[in-house]
């Protein structure tokens, strides 16, 4: 077994554990038909890559690589809140998980597959943060021709929890102003940059002109974006998820983030599979949910 306190299982010859960017523990993964980076810290994917394909995950030339921090770009896990916390204005931004070690608890080859499961229980900073109960997430990555990110949460406490959860998915792409996200037609949104009151999508796909941070509400349906920069299409299948955020910074957001670069947002925009605002997950003790993210990549025209 690989001598290291966060892996608790025999990794297969396809997983080895390095050093990645600040010396942080890293998972390189080499499957047959993809390849992928993925960071104890935060259980953090940054990196993956589909055979026969660019990188389809986005990582900032500029993020900080240090256990205080979560990493910027990839897939951060934002559970158990999302955004600020509506009470303690001095708990993390998007919850705990993306910035706690998680354990690997299992690792191993399907076929022309990887896959690795990581785990992170409460402990007694937890049960004193601002989300105090006793619980168990199971994070299953799967590498391959396709990428599935499958977070499992069971509430361990003797009383009813509610919980948001996020995979604040990265995704690069070629210039964000040609990009369009289909399967979001006709839905309703939250426009976090333009107030409380509900807006909705026409029957055309969302496209960039701006600042963009929008849930979309009632929606378990697969976002697709439509890259003809890269000639690329990346579809997001979802199941156990609700709502779908769509973000991107522009350019003024972005030069006010120190570990975002200047021009770095032409070529990014999140897609994220959650569960957030009215949407957040309610469980009885002993109860368990799971919310699973698939994305595959297709050649454009």
């Amino acid at each position: 077994m690989t001598s290291h306190p966060f892996v608790q299982t025999e990794l297969p010859g396809s997983v080895r554990l390095e050093p990645g960017d600040g010396d942080l523990p890293r998972l390189g993964v080499g499957s047959r038909t993809g390849e992928a980076e993925i960071y104890l810290h935060g259980a953090h994917l940054t990196s993956w890559t589909p055979a026969g394909h660019a990188p389809v995950i986005w990582l900032s030339r500029a993020s900080t690589f240090t256990s205080e921090v979560a990493i910027r770009g990839g897939v951060p896990i934002c559970f158990p809140w999302f955004g600020p916390h509506a009470v303690d204005s001095q708990a993390p931004s998007h919850g705990f998980a993306r910035l706690a070690n998680w354990t690997v608890t299992d690792a191993r080859e399907t076929g022309d597959d990887v896959s690795l499961v990581f785990r992170l229980t409460d402990s007694g900073r937890t049960r004193a943060s601002a989300w105090p109960y006793r619980f168990e997430a199971a994070y299953r990555v799967t590498v391959g021709a396709a990428l599935s990110l499958s977070l499992q949460v069971t509430n361990w406490d003797t009383r009813p929890v509610a919980y948001e959860a996020a995979l604040h998915t990265y995704y690069a792409v070629g210039d964000v102003r040609e990009v369009t996200v289909t399967g979001l037609e006709n839905t309703a949104y939250l426009d976090q940059l333009a107030g409380p009151e509900p807006q909705r999508q026409g029957p055309e796909p969302v496209r960039f002109t701006g600042e963009t941070d929008r849930i979309y509400t009632d929606t378990a349906a697969t976002a697709t974006i439509e890259d003809p920069g890269q000639r690329r299409a990346v579809s997001i299948h979802k199941d156990g998820s609700e709502t779908t955020v769509v973000w991107n910074p522009w350019s003024g957001k972005a030069h006010s983030m120190k570990d975002f670069g200047d021009d770095e947002w032409t070529g990014m925009v999140c897609v994220e599979t959650c569960n957030v605002g009215e949407a957040a997950i309610r469980l009885e003790p002993g109860a368990q949910h799971t919310m699973t993210a698939t994305i595959e990549v297709a050649s454009l025209g």
